[in-house]
């Protein structure tokens, strides 16, 4: 039994297809296939269910999955040891970020970590926050930024900053001639939100203390980005609400729209999040500092009530 064979079981088991997890490999197909039959012949029992389509693991193979995935990640975090011991802040380094996090934060620390810290290949997915729970959990992932809390005893959690939501109102609606707002006044339907996935979205629907069913606007919408968003409501088509660091790339114009809550100010905390058996500290420090060293300038707030993207109970 070796090492190389239990990456192809996972392989398999993760793309059901031992063609795709071959590619997944950079191994050919018989290669890949012919390992995994030395090690059921070694074990004497059958993996995978061939005759099923997609292939499917038999139960025993559920087993030797689970335990393959512990011995996999534990080989791979020797590597991680040797780099903690030496201090060598340097090698391949997976980042998750939630969508509605991504264009703004991303531009502002990214140049500067990869000119600072040129030996380490950073390797950045946009994931939504059950994605990012679950790889971290799969160790497909090292770290990620996301809203928090999340609530998950296997994750830590490192808050780099606290981002306000503001208003977004057009001309025609009911709040546009108030120089603040307060979450009292928001109502669900006349809010523009995010499509199902988005945790800011969550955090919106838990700000807002009722959730009404009446749709008074005529229609349903299910959008993945914030230029939408605004695009309606600049046509009189409800309001929405905006994370403080996505506005301040709008125009002049726009900004006459926006509106700020009277204190304290709903905000989201954003973090840097890991599984609690990372062992890549160096990366982790490296990545939390440049961060914190660019978002210090960019958001002063400090009286602020967090809004959690998570179901409040």
């Amino acid at each position: 039994m070796t090492i190389t064979q239990l990456k192809y079981v996972l392989s398999v088991a993760e793309h059901q297809n031992f063609t795709i997890a071959a590619e997944y490999s950079f191994v050919t197909q018989p290669t890949l296939s012919m390992q995994i039959q030395k090690l059921e012949d070694e074990l004497n029992v059958k993996i995978f269910n061939r005759s099923k389509k997609p292939i499917e693991l038999t139960v025993i193979g559920q087993k030797i999955v689970n335990q393959a995935k512990v011995i996999v990640n534990e080989s791979n975090r020797i590597l991680d040891i040797v780099h903690q011991q030496k201090g060598f802040v340097g090698g391949e380094f997976t980042l998750g970020i939630i969508p509605t996090v991504m264009p703004t934060l991303l531009p502002m620390f990214l140049q500067n970590f990869t000119k600072k810290y040129p030996k380490v290949k950073l390797i950045i997915e946009e994931l939504t926050t059950e994605e990012i729970i679950r790889k971290l959990s799969d160790s497909h992932i090292d770290a990620a930024l996301a809203a928090t809390p999340l609530e998950n005893e296997a994750i830590i959690e490192r808050p780099l900053y606290y981002e306000p939501f503001v208003g977004l109102i057009p001309e025609n609606h009911r709040l546009y001639n108030q120089k603040k707002i307060t979450s009292e006044e928001l109502e669900m339907e006349d809010i523009l939100l995010l499509e199902d996935g988005h945790c800011f979205k969550d955090s919106v629907i838990n700000l807002c203390r009722t959730h009404k069913i009446d749709n008074k606007m005529g229609f349903q919408l299910a959008s993945g980005s914030f230029d939408t968003l605004i695009k309606l409501s600049k046509e009189g088509l409800g309001m929405t609400l905006l994370p403080y660091l996505h506005t301040l790339d709008l125009n002049d114009i726009d900004k006459n729209h926006l509106r700020e809550f009277t204190d304290p100010t709903p905000a989201r905390e954003v973090s840097l999040i890991y599984h609690k058996s990372q062992l890549k500290m160096q990366l982790i420090e490296a990545l939390k500092k440049t961060i914190d060293g660019v978002v210090r300038g960019a958001i002063s707030f400090s009286d602020v009530k967090i809004i959690s993207p998570l179901p409040r109970k």
